[in-house]
């Protein structure tokens, strides 16, 4: 009899299975399928080895045998083919190319071969590229490439004519060193970037190329062509999912290296006293300045890092900038006079600062230089030092291996204290373990000649420990008296003009012997560095590298980082834009200038993100985007407040002259209206779909306050009020579930509302302090309609019927779970409070979403501090004798009899008892833009 599910079907070649006849056409079962037809091994009965008579037929017999033998040998065959995977699929996901299946050379070499074998069995034809047809780009940059070949031919051959017209072609070449013409760097004036090779010059028209540029536009998305970001072509991610990445390797193992060269470099030169007038004039704060503590700093063995601001009219804080000084020389001589000496000294400082405030800072410096006497002299460096940032445990050994200090020469007879003091930190893997903004620095040698890279043994003694930690404790680098080279302009380009080629490099590394690298010579440069250790505020964090050095020099030092092999496997991580705003995030740090919408860089920042989400608000069709218009925020409250694509600080702290707020959005846009409509705290549609307009010359109408500004204003009852227009950088974190993210609404627990206060309190309370239960204790199930429908939802049996499991969600829809009173309410329950009113909104989330390293939803926001500031007693004076504007509604739950309202205020006041003052001050709801459910959190100042 033949069985049925054999039978192929119409339009089938061949015959399906019957564990596949009955399953789902999808993938899992496919595959499950073809690996049980592969391990089917045909048979043969017993009988057809018997005659007749019964009696056994040996050649039948061995016939059948042999015919089940190669069955097997086939199915095992068969097995192993459906069970392995192609050569190409062996490759990491960072190695797969498009064409690997049916290109060989796309594969790594070691499997090449197999590979090539696998496609001969699958008649895969190869690709041959003189046999490809050439596109039109690809014709195209051919004739590109003849041209150029045709010319540097005809160029060779003049050099070579040229050479025998002078009789000295056949004499070899001497190692000489060039005299290098160093032209000196106008002062007070900005810098222009060096001209472009000829063909990557029209490229470069409106932006400047980062020294990395071709390594990272091959693997990371760029600002586009004609919209670069601070007039820079920025890398913005990288082309392959990274998220998961970069926080292992920023955290856990491994390491991130961002090339940073676009951050802006200013020098500045002048005798000490000249300078540091320079840095109060800046708003340094004097502490840094004439303390004792900071003396280190003022030799040039830490940096510093913190705020400025302008010196005239309202003195708005510019951006957070580092400040490294140069080491002064040895002491004077015996014949001189020590104080006057000095004084005379000049020195050198460098502030490195974010190139969105780099005009700003650079006009307010330029303007406080001229005020000094002595002069002083201010020189734009952004393209003569470049910036390399790495943080992460493999940090200090990836830098290692790319940073050899120069050994012992005629010209530095003895070896500096710094270098030594750098090869002895090996076993370090937190740069946050040496002295807090620690500085080195030394000369290095060309890392090309030191190419590819070797891993770095660490010290296999006993001792080692020991050691590293007398390093630390002593700290050479702090005796150190000579100054670091990289101040000096001379040696800078000495080190880029010297360079070799990397033809002159192969040249040297095919002379040396196999496995050696080339012997140094007297015309190696030698390269000036600054390494700076920065420590997070924040206790626990990785700390990070700053890496200073000549724009030229970049790149050798990045690809020997990139292709560093690390003793924990793997190479560095380059990071982009996206994962250096990650690391900042998962560290609790805010990321400038996204984080600092008080600045005018991040009012520019703000006003440009603004644009884009407005943007991709409007691409939606009308019924898959949020109507902003028509949000339910509970009760009676409707409509999404302030411009729901943006951080609406115009709303926030009432700045607009007109009454209606629908109507003064429609001013800041920039449309005109001539009718009035009900004043409503939601802007409409048609307003947010025209924010865009104008949005560029929109004035910053907020003020960014510093940390430590910030904080005496909270602590110090007997404050000066701030302003209405000051804000402050936070640090949020969920006490729930959820992430929110950027534009999402902070709200103060509600002032107005008694009953809704109470509410939010007891959530607090029940999720910071939650009830302790044991085995023998019972749910609380007085608050209860009925237990029967939890008895009836609770969880059937996988092996039910399916009729029954239908009707048992069909119930649950109908009859949703009740929920044990004695646990914190969720979302969803009827009992979770609203939202608070749009009156306690005190401030945006500026960052916001999951934390991989809290394992909860986190965020950066800004707060108004005038809206979390207590008020003075004048002022609670003067606001009880002031007459209440609130209308009155039916539904208004703050209004409640004297002895409701007397226990409602022993309840409340019960609850903040409970949980402390400190604490009831800190807390929040956060609630996203666009939804309507509220979540608690805790903000603290960073």
């Amino acid at each position: 009899m033949t069985d049925q599910s054999l039978i192929p079907a119409a339009g089938q070649k061949r015959k399906q299975p019957q564990a596949f006849s009955k399953a789902s056409n999808s993938t899992r079962n496919t595959k499950r399928a073809k690996h049980i037809e592969a391990r089917t091994i045909l048979t043969q009965a017993s009988d057809k080895a018997l005659n007749r008579n019964g009696t056994l037929d040996v050649s039948a017999f061995v016939k059948a045998r042999e015919f089940e033998i190669k069955a097997m040998e086939e199915s095992m065959g068969a097995s192993k083919r459906s069970l392995s995977s192609r050569a190409f699929q062996q490759v990491p996901n960072e190695l797969r190319r498009r064409t690997a299946s049916h290109n060989v050379k796309k594969v790594p070499k070691k499997l090449r071969k197999r590979a090539a074998r696998e496609m001969k069995e699958d008649n895969t034809p190869p690709m041959i590229s003189r046999r490809r047809k050439a596109t039109a780009h690809m014709r195209l940059r051919l004739q590109t490439v003849d041209r150029l070949q045709k010319m540097h031919a005809q160029a060779k051959k003049k050099r070579a004519e040229a050479r025998e017209q002078k009789g000295d072609g056949s004499k070899p070449e001497k190692e000489v060193i060039p005299a290098v013409h160093i032209r000196s760097l106008k002062k007070n004036t900005l810098s222009k970037p060096e001209q472009p090779a000829a063909k990557f010059r029209k490229r470069q028209k409106h932006k400047s190329w980062l020294p990395t540029h071709v390594y990272h536009a091959k693997r990371a998305h760029m600002t586009e062509p004609k919209h670069p970001l601070w007039r820079f072509a920025i890398p913005l991610r990288p082309t392959e999912k990274s998220f998961r990445k970069t926080h292992r390797a920023g955290s856990l193992r491994g390491c991130v290296a961002w090339d940073t060269s676009y951050m802006s470099t200013i020098g500045v030169a002048g005798v000490e006293a000249s300078l540091l007038g320079l840095l109060r004039g800046l708003g340094v704060n004097e502490g840094a300045i004439s303390s004792n503590q900071m003396a280190k700093w003022r030799a040039g063995t830490r940096s510093w890092h913190g705020w400025v601001r302008e010196r005239d009219g309202e003195r708005t804080w510019i951006s957070e900038v580092d400040i490294v000084w140069c080491v002064q020389e040895g002491s004077p001589t015996a014949t001189e006079d020590p104080s006057t000496t000095i004084e005379k000294k000049k020195r050198r400082i460098f502030m490195r600062v974010h190139p969105s405030a780099f005009l700003q800072l650079w006009t307010e410096t330029l303007k406080i230089a001229k005020m000094q006497r002595p002069s002083v002299i201010v020189e734009d460096l952004r393209f003569e030092i470049g910036t390399i940032q790495l943080t992460g445990p493999g940090s200090t050994e990836a830098l290692l291996a790319a940073l050899k200090p120069v050994t012992k020469t005629s010209e530095t007879p003895t070896v500096n204290a710094c270098a030594e003091t750098w090869t002895s930190l090996g076993l370090v893997t937190n740069p946050s373990t040496l002295p807090q903004n620690a500085v080195l620095g030394f000369n290095v040698s060309d890392p090309r000649l030191r190419y590819p890279p070797r891993t770095v043994k660490p010290p296999a003694s006993d001792s080692a420990n020991d050691e590293l930690l007398q390093v630390l404790a002593e700290w050479p680098p702090d005796k150190v008296k000579v100054p670091q080279s990289i101040f000096d302009r001379t040696a800078r380009l000495t080190a880029s003009r010297l360079l070799p080629s990397q033809k002159a490099i192969n040249r040297r590394k095919g002379e040396a012997l196999p496995g050696d690298f080339p012997s140094p010579a007297p015309t190696d440069p030698q390269i000036p560095v600054l390494l700076v250790a920065s420590r997070s505020p924040i206790c626990g964090p990785q700390g990070s590298w700053t890496l200073y050095l000549p724009w030229k020099c970049v790149l050798p030092v990045w690809y020997h980082i990139m292709h560093y092999p690390l003793s924990t496997g793997g190479n560095p991580r380059f990071g982009c834009l996206e994962e250096n705003r990650q690391i900042a995030f998962e560290q609790g740090l805010p990321w400038f200038p996204g984080d600092y919408p008080g600045t005018p860089a991040g009012w520019e920042w703000e006003l440009k993100e603004r644009a884009e989400r407005n943007a991709e608000w409007e691409k939606r069709p009308k019924g898959k985007r949020i109507a902003w218009e028509s949000l339910e925020l509970g009760k009676t409250k409707k409509g999404e407040i302030g411009l729901g694509s943006a951080c609406d600080w115009s709303y926030l702290l009432n700045l607009n002259s007109a009454p209606d707020p629908a109507i003064a959005s429609q001013a800041i846009i920039g449309e005109s209206t001539t009718t009035e409509e009900p004043a409503n705290p939601a802007r409409n549609t048609r307003e947010n779909s025209k924010g865009a307009e104008g949005i560029e010359n929109l004035p910053c109408p907020i003020h960014q306050v510093p940390l430590e500004q910030a904080a005496r204003l909270l602590a110090n009852p007997n404050h000066i009020p701030p302003t209405s227009h000051d804000i402050t950088t936070v640090s949020l974190t969920l006490l729930s579930r959820g992430h929110p993210v950027t534009c999402a609404r902070i709200y103060r627990l509600p002032t107005s509302s008694p009953t809704l206060r109470t509410q939010w309190l007891a959530l607090a309370s029940s999720i910071l302090y939650p009830p302790k239960r044991t085995q023998n204790t019972p749910i609380d199930t007085s608050n209860r309609t009925s237990t029967s429908n939890n008895k009836i939802l609770a969880s059937l049996p996988r092996n039910e019927s399916h009729p029954l499991r239908t009707q048992h969600t069909a119930f649950s829809l109908l009859h949703p779970r009740e929920t044990a009173t004695d646990g914190p309410l969720q979302p969803g329950n009827p009992a979770y409070p609203c939202v608070p009113d749009a009156e306690d909104l005190i401030g945006f989330v500026t960052t916001g979403n999951y934390d991989l390293g809290l394992g909860k939803g986190s965020a950066i926001g800004s707060i108004a501090l005038a809206r979390v500031v207590p008020p003075q007693p004048q002022q609670q004076q003067q606001q009880q004798q002031q007459p209440s504007t609130k209308t009155v509604t039916e539904d208004d739950d703050s209004l409640t009899t004297d002895g409701q309202g007397e226990a409602m205020g022993k309840e409340i006041a019960g609850l903040e008892t409970k949980m402390g003052k400190k604490m009831v001050s800190s807390l929040c709801v956060v609630r996203d833009a666009g939804q309507t459910v509220g979540r608690l959190a805790k903000w603290e100042l960073v």
